[in-house]
């Protein structure tokens, strides 16, 4: 089975944080996502990455803040997250990369 390359361009990294460490006892992998990437695409890509199915996906963005550099300002980008829940027996390890 060959992977589409579109696939990668929705998922763009999992997220690791104590928060999500947490989400994943509760079966919930979190990946960055392209930021016009909605939820159907998210699950479509996420089932064909990972040969899993998936329960629900819940999305968040996170406004970019604005920061001082070298005395100028700027702004970070803005980042969608989302919170993918897989059914019950699908595991992702996402230590092993994509």
């Amino acid at each position: 089975m060959s992977v589409k390359p579109e696939l990668y361009d929705v998922i763009r990294r999992p997220i690791i944080t104590e928060k999500t460490t947490l989400a994943s006892e509760a079966g919930a992998v979190v990946f960055e996502v392209a930021i016009d990437a909605n939820k159907p695409q998210i699950k479509e890509a996420v089932e064909g990455l990972f040969n899993v199915k998936v329960k629900s996906v819940n999305t968040t963005v996170t406004k970019g803040k604005v920061k001082r550099f070298r005395g100028r300002l700027g702004t970070r980008k803005d980042v969608k997250k989302a919170y993918v829940t897989l059914e019950e027996g699908n595991t992702i390890d996402v230590t092993t990369g994509l």
